[in-house]
């Protein structure tokens, strides 16, 4: 069965790489573009693993990564973080904040799939 992730990401052309990228490795992909409907899209698609932007409009990533780790339903899912604003100090807080990887943008295509691989088959 293939694996689904969930890739939150505000930006057209990243959200179009990610998902090109995972689904040329064989991945089901939910792309979400809004920060606000996370939760709702996790529940109902599932995923084995969620990608999540940092700097999204409306919502941060960090506030998003805290929520699923919080309900009950989603907790268990893997998250991989995925930000342009990589500042000492940004890799702990986003891990502190749930995250079980992290990749900067812009991303290396190779670093990106193999974290996304070390996260689903450890």
């Amino acid at each position: 069965m293939e694996k689904r992730v969930l890739v939150v990401e505000d930006n057209e052309l990243n959200l179009k790489l990610f998902c090109d990228l995972l689904r040329a490795h064989g991945y089901a992909v939910e792309p979400v573009k809004d920060g606000r409907e996370v939760i709702d899209k996790a529940r109902s698609f599932e995923p084995n693993l969620v990608i999540m932007d940092i700097q999204l409009p409306h919502v941060s990533g960090l506030d998003l990564i805290e929520q699923i780790k919080k309900d009950d339903q989603l907790k268990t899912i893997p998250i991989m973080a995925v930000t342009a604003y990589a500042g000492k100090g940004d890799e702990d807080r986003i891990l502190s904040a749930g995250a079980e990887a992290y990749v900067s943008k812009p991303i290396s295509v190779a670093k990106f799939i193999e974290s996304v691989e070390g996260v689903l088959h450890p």
